[in-house]
């Protein structure tokens, strides 16, 4: 053990009062150490330093031997310094000039007593060292593990949300005649395409040229392999295309129900303030939902919610962004 151990308030390391019990000791150890453990403090070069003075003090003041000797030098240093402190500036020289003898009897006897409580200190730490501490031992496993836990915690959270990135969303291309100078764009809007589309799965985007008429593109979550019957409008149907992610014959839609356009989960991503920077495209026929992640995860932090808001946004842009290249090559 190191000898500034000695010079140490073993108390104070801990974060306890002196006629705290075992329990409370065991318990501000815990919490500082925790916040001083190498492990969570990878760039402060003095956190194994601190949590090694942790270590030590937790092993003394948990063995009732070693905390009485350690309490008996603790009282002596305290009675040196405060008689030292009460005395002034006149009994000071008082006692320099007259009881010069005394004093130094005094002071020698307090330093012999001291002494005495370091030496027994110092046998019961040496008698730690040999014997070993089972409860320290026990402790650092414990804080070991319970970091462990959080490090694979959000290393699964961290990969969870990468997954949800990684799939490539079912889109598909509509296309139905339309002139280019028909306002009504052949009977079809970003309105009624979800009432029609939405039975099939749930959209994330639905995008309407606002360049070139009679076409669109839409991407779902999932979508059932029936939306391949669906024409729209008797009057003017319209083809279906598929440009990424078609889902097998076999498969079946999990969850699908027509979207509704007047839930304030459907988060529109342009306003007008955004058209010129994207002249090609209605920011009024782009819509995301992000509804479905704040139930998913209610239980987590507000810190990783935000963290996850933040990522589904930069999916959501992306996602945008994709679109946007779809349609210009369309328009091509």
């Amino acid at each position: 053990m190191a000898k500034d151990i000695f010079k140490k308030d073993l108390y104070a390391v801990i974060g306890v009062p002196e006629e705290a019990t075992e329990k409370e000791i065991l318990t501000g150890y815990r919490k500082r150490a925790l916040k001083c453990h190498p492990d969570k403090n990878p760039d402060n070069p003095k956190a194994a330093e601190h949590f090694h003075e942790l270590s030590q003090a937790l092993e003394i003041l948990t063995d009732p031997a070693a905390r009485s000797a350690y309490d008996q030098s603790l009282k002596a240093k305290k009675v040196a310094a405060a008689r030292t402190k009460v005395l002034d500036s006149k009994r000071k020289k008082f006692k320099e000039d007259l009881e010069a003898r005394e004093r130094a009897a005094f002071e020698q006897s307090q330093a012999a007593a001291e002494v005495v409580a370091e030496k027994r200190l110092r046998v019961e730490i040496d008698r730690l060292r040999k014997e070993g501490s089972k409860l320290l031992e026990q402790e650092q496993k414990r804080l070991i593990e319970e970091i462990k836990r959080s490090r694979i915690q959000l290393d699964h959270q961290t990969n969870s949300s990468k997954n949800t990135c990684t799939s490539d969303p079912p889109r598909i291309k509509l296309k139905w005649k339309a002139q280019k100078s028909d306002k009504t764009n052949g009977g079809y809007t970003c309105d009624n395409l979800k009432n029609i589309l939405g039975c099939y799965g749930h959209i994330n985007t639905l995008l309407i040229s606002s360049s070139r008429n009679g076409s669109a593109v839409v991407e779902f979550d999932e979508v059932s392999t029936d939306i391949l019957d669906e024409v729209g409008h008797s009057e003017n149907p319209f083809t279906i295309v598929w440009l990424s992610g078609k889902p097998s014959e076999n498969s079946t839609l999990r969850s699908a129900a027509p979207v509704n356009t007047n839930n304030p989960d459907h988060i529109k991503l342009f306003d007008s303030a955004d058209s010129k920077s994207f002249p090609k495209f209605d920011s009024e026929h782009i819509s995301v939902n992000f509804g479905a992640e704040q139930s998913s995860f209610g239980g987590e932090s507000d810190r990783d919610f935000e963290s996850l808001v933040l990522m589904r946004m930069r999916q959501a842009e992306e996602r945008k962004k994709l679109m946007e290249q779809i349609m210009r090559e369309d328009a091509e």
